[in-house]
């Protein structure tokens, strides 16, 4: 068993939160799907890249997109939310909103209001690139590239 996949205990606690087989042929066993959900989720990696032992990547993705739509991953999570608070296992210290989905505004990152007009001369990275010269380059160099060659 992969670390990123359900050991027993987990998969009992999820079995009864999943919907059961509705109309159609025999659908393939959730817990396999749901360790290849696991994997997709763990590894990034596009769902063509699924291995096989958690069967075609096809069905994978239209579980996950079923679930999505009939709403069993939010009653898995209250379902699951609520039995940890009863067990007093639920650790709310540990929620955090990761900076990566929160956008910030152009004015946050530096980049002023949109429309806005500065001038170079008036920025403070302008004005001291003016003032000064680069000091990478010796003088000597300097006048040797600015006169034209004979």
């Amino acid at each position: 068993m992969m670390r990123y996949e359900l050991d027993e205990r987990q998969w009992r606690a999820l079995a009864p939160l999943l919907p059961h087989q509705g109309r159609g042929g025999a659908w393939s066993d959730h817990h396999t799907v749901l360790n290849g959900i696991l994997w997709r989720l763990h590894t990034g990696a596009p769902w063509r890249d699924l291995p096989s032992r958690y069967g075609p990547c096809q069905i994978v993705y239209d579980r996950v997109v079923r679930w999505r739509k009939d709403s069993t991953w939010l009653r898995m999570m209250h379902t699951l939310q609520a039995q940890m608070r009863t067990q007093d296992e639920l650790d709310l210290s540990v929620l955090f909103v990761d900076s990566t989905v929160v956008r910030a505004s152009r004015a946050a990152a530096g980049g002023g209001k949109r429309g806005a007009y500065t001038s170079p001369k008036t920025t403070p990275w302008g004005a001291r690139a003016g003032a000064f010269p680069p000091s990478s380059t010796s003088p000597a160099s300097r006048i040797a590239t600015c006169s034209p060659s004979p």
